[in-house]
């Protein structure tokens, strides 16, 4: 080592010697002094932020261990994740285990939501309506444990592709202006063996509301009506959600349709057999009286309230389509309505001569005077017949036959509202 002497004064070597001892003893003193100021801001920073952020108030710990801490609840969807071949009733089902269903939402591909309803305990949910076949679900469920932790389950499912389906075929159309005594009615093309779940799929709504009921005739058919007739003005909403719907084991529907009809102006006619006339009424008023002819004896007409369900200038009746073999066939008879399906019209007659308001001569329809052709808009059959619709109502009474049975056309009035909800 080298000392560079001072001021050119010679240096001794022994006293250099010490002066470098002595001063490498200051600059380790000076080393050692700054590494421990260093060392106590050291200590001073992390024994502070650990008073503060540990042992202080623990919130370092509980944050840490929130962190780590799980919800307890378990969530379960059935059917399972990825599922083909689905049935649209009774597979699907989430439930809760070591916690509570929050919220449920099972959507199909366009994002329609199916309704469904959480348990009183908050263990299960269940949809309130079938699903939609050949569709593809995806199902969002959520469940909180008694801490309050949530915990959260997806899957996905297809429905079922049918093999055999039904459809059911309705009256009145969509669109269609009605009378006052016209229910809805479908048909199906395949006897229900399921008549709870088809009925419940099928949804009518009214403006103004009146309470709307179903009424089965046999396993094919399905009619709806208020209890009385219908109030004119009266907008009736029908949704046949029946697409996926089991009518009968193996064999689904395919409709999924909303239509609507509206009720027209108030008509009933009131046909009395024995004075032979009827009087049309609107609103309760007689507007008009129309002399006819009724079912001659052994041919009589039926009693009750008939609706009006078809009409046609000129129709052909041949009495071998209602058992009356070779008793008669007229090709042109003029300004028909049907009254019921066994037969009975009321309708214009151009062979009757005097018969009309004087006695009864028909096989139990009621016959009106008119004019071959149905060219003449003056007669009575044509008057009564421009003046009425679809729906209209008439009534027979003072007849000696039976009252028309309510499912013989679109009759059911003729049940009382309590046997009909029966």
């Amino acid at each position: 080592m080298n000392v560079r002497p001072i001021s050119g004064s010679p240096v001794d070597p022994v006293n250099a010697a010490g002066a470098l001892h002595a001063g490498g003893r200051r600059r380790r003193k000076g080393m050692a002094a700054l590494a421990g100021v260093l060392l106590l801001a050291v200590t001073a920073c992390g024994g502070g932020g650990g008073a503060d952020s540990g042992a202080g108030d623990g919130k370092g710990e509980d944050s840490s261990t929130a962190e780590a801490k799980k919800s307890q609840a378990v969530v379960t969807i059935a059917p399972g994740d990825g599922a083909k071949s689905v049935e649209t009733s009774g597979a699907l089902k989430v439930t809760a285990a070591k916690g509570k269903l929050t919220d449920v939402e099972v959507k199909d591909a366009k994002g329609n939501a199916i309704a469904g309803k959480i348990s009183g305990d908050g263990a299960t949910w269940t949809p309130s309506t079938h699903l939609t076949a050949a569709t593809k679900y995806t199902v969002h469920a959520v469940a909180k444990d008694s801490d309050g932790l949530e915990a959260a389950k997806e899957a996905d499912f297809t429905t079922l592709t049918p093999k055999n389906t039904f459809l059911g075929d309705f009256t009145p159309e969509d669109g269609s202006k009605v009378g006052v005594g016209m229910p809805f009615s479908i048909r199906f093309t395949r006897g229900i063996t399921n008549p709870e779940d088809v009925e419940k799929a099928i949804t009518i709504k009214t403006e103004p509301a009146v309470e709307v009921a179903g009424h089965w005739f046999g396993n094919d058919r399905l009619d709806f009506r208020p209890e009385k007739y219908w109030k004119s003005g009266t907008k009736v909403t029908v949704d046949l959600n029946l697409d996926g719907v089991e009518g009968r084991p193996g064999v689904y529907g395919e409709q999924d349709k909303k239509l609507s009809f509206t009720i027209g102006r108030n008509q009933v006619s009131v046909v009395d057999v024995k004075t032979k006339k009827m009087k049309v009424m609107q609103d309760g008023k007689v507007i008009k009286t129309i002399p006819v002819t009724t079912g001659k004896p052994g041919y009589d007409t039926w009693n009750g309230q008939m609706v009006l369900t078809e009409k046609f200038v000129e129709t052909r009746m041949n009495g071998d389509t209602v058992g009356y073999d070779g008793e008669y066939d007229i090709d042109d008879v003029p300004h028909a309505a049907r009254l019921t399906d066994s037969g009975t019209f009321i309708h214009g007659n151009y062979w009757g001569g005097g018969a009309f308001g004087n006695y009864n001569a028909s096989h139990g329809c009621i016959g009106l005077r008119d004019v071959k052709g149905a060219w003449d808009k003056g007669t009575p059959a044509a008057w009564f017949f421009n003046h009425s619709m679809i729906g209209d109502v008439v009534v027979v009474k003072n007849s000696n036959d039976a009252t028309v049975a309510p499912e013989n056309g679109l009759n059911g009035w003729n049940m009382s509202w309590e046997k009909w909800k029966a």
